[in-house]
Order: C-alpha cells, then structure tokens, then sequence
C-alpha cells in the first residue's frame, strides 16, 4: 500500500474570476499515510480539497483518486472516499445513535455491521451518554464529534478532514488524533488532513505540504522540514544577577541574536546554539554571573510554518 498513491495531481489549477486559488500544483499522496495540508487562509487549502472530492471541476490539470480519473469519473470516486468538511453538518432533530445509523444506511452498510460499528463509534468517541440526545441539544464539539465519528460508519480507502478539531477540547482533540493514528495503522486509510492547529499536524502526521498563494512551497516529513529549516534554536539564559556591561560583551558574538529582558533573561537565538551558548558561559563565568535557569528550544513547526509562509510572501512581492 505504501508504495501506491491515493493521490496524485498533476498541473492543477482553479480561478474564480480574477483570482487563482489553485495555481499549477504537482502533488503525490502515497497510501496508508496522514498526510497533513497546511497554509494561512485564503491560500488555496479549501479550493483543492474541493477539487480533489470531485465538488468542483478545475480548469487545467490532471486529478487521480484511487487510480481513478476524477475528472471524468466523480461518483466512482465518491463510493471510495470520506469527507469531513468546515462546515457543521448534522440532523437537528436526530439522536446521536440514529444519526450514525442513518449514515450507515445510506452508505448500505449491512444491518449487523450498521449496528456493531454504531457501538464502537459511540464508544470511541465518548459519545455513549449522549447517544439518546438530539444533534440540536449538543454542544459544537460535540456535534463534531458526530461529523467526523459518522463518516467511519463505511468502509473507505481515503478520507479527507477539513479543520476536524475545531469545537474539541484538549482532551477530545487528542484522543480523536490517537483514534485517526491508529485507524491508519490497523486498516492502511490513507488522511487528507488540515489544521491550523500546528502541534496536532507535528503529533499526528507522517508528512506534510504548505501552500501559499495557491501553490505549493514544501513537501516533506515533520522532521526532515526542520532540518531544512529549523536550524536556528532559541536559548534562554535565567540569571541571578548583572552588570552594566553584560549586553555590550554579548553583542560581541558572532552568528547569534541576542536579547535581555530586564538584564535577568537572556534569550539567545542563533543557527550555532552550542558554540554561541558556550561563548555565553565563559562570559558569565568571567564576571562571577551566577545561571538560575537554563532551558534550550529547538524550532517548533509552527516557527517553520510562520518562516516558510513569511519567506514565500516576501518572493512574491
């Protein structure tokens, strides 16, 4: 399954009017995988996952589902993907037990199955003292919790998650994540999933593209994108005292940015963390500068996101 491709797309491209949401996209999506799609908005996420769910035709390029032209054959796709979108979708007047039963006959999953998967789904997602409420009677991460459980309620090669933990509390969000991992892991479901929420994309994804004016700037694994671009760490230095001259010596570094608050906080950024810390050391050792705190942070996706996006917007002005 690996080595197959649930998604691939080749010179893909979408406008409304004057503007162009899609811009000539290349894209390969390899099966049993979560494949996080990441961007601010207005970059083009929404519109390409409406492409790729055959909601809306494009206007050059080439789109393969499931080795399927979804181009020229929409409701074949359909039959084997899932979709959760944005937008609440929920039966006010449904219980949370008939509103899952009720997906499973429309998918024509088979009564017993309809029943079992019903249990399961109501369990994993914490919905069992519910299940005899009405969806209108529901808070907002609770009805999400009906959107996304429902769509496990037939069988699908790929599922596309727009924005799912939106309304979700840590908790929930968390164990839906783990629920989501493990699904892929078990059954080789291959995840089309956005957020903005960038520690869920680092935790739950195996890799990861970011899109920026409609195009795609990077495509890589969480790790592999910081080391290509989170070389630069963050150093804060807590210190139990200081002197007049402290800032002037600690300019004097090369390869670093350095800033004190208050002249008890040192924080220290610099591609060359290690040798720069040292530095910094020697000098507070020189001066009798006792440390209270010393505490290293690495680069975080979100900083590489910001950085990524922030670098692509200032090569397009």
């Amino acid at each position: 399954m690996m080595n197959m491709s649930s998604i691939e797309v080749h010179s893909l491209s979408k406008s409304y009017n004057s503007i162009l949401a899609v811009d000539g996209i290349d894209l390969n999506v390899k099966s049993g995988q979560v494949f996080g799609f990441l961007g601010p908005n207005g970059a083009g996420k929404s519109t390409l996952i409406k492409l790729l769910t055959t909601l809306i035709q494009p206007n050059n390029g080439k789109i393969s589902i499931l080795g399927i032209n979804a181009i020229k054959q929409p409701l074949s796709v359909r039959k084997k993907i899932g979709v959760v979108l944005q937008q609440p979708s929920y039966e006010p007047t449904l219980t949370v037990e008939k509103s899952l039963e009720k997906y499973g006959m429309m998918w024509n999953v088979d009564k017993k199955i309809r029943k079992k998967r019903t249990e399961e789904l109501l369990a994993s997602f914490e919905l069992t003292t519910i299940r005899k409420k009405r969806n209108e009677d529901l808070s907002i991460g609770q009805r999400r919790r009906v959107q996304v459980a429902r769509e496990f309620m037939h069988d699908m090669d790929l599922l596309f998650l727009d924005e799912p933990t939106v309304g979700l509390d840590p908790s929930a969000r968390r164990k839906l994540l783990d629920f989501l991992k493990n699904k892929v892991k078990e059954t080789g479901l291959t995840i089309f999933y956005t957020t903005h929420v960038l520690t869920e994309a680092e935790y739950l994804c195996d890799n990861i593209a970011i899109i920026n004016n409609g195009k795609i700037i990077t495509v890589n694994s969480p790790n592999e994108l910081k080391k290509t671009f989170g070389k630069e760490k963050t150093i804060k230095i807590h210190v139990t005292s200081t002197m007049e001259d402290l800032k002037k010596l600690l300019q004097e570094i090369p390869d670093c940015d350095i800033e004190q608050d208050g002249g008890i906080i040192i924080t220290i950024h610099s591609t060359n963390s290690e040798i720069v810390l040292m530095n910094v050391l020697k000098i507070l050792n020189q001066n009798n500068i006792s440390i209270e705190d010393l505490s290293a942070v690495p680069t975080n996706l979100e900083e590489i996101f910001l950085k990524v996006v922030s670098d692509s917007n200032a090569s397009n002005n």
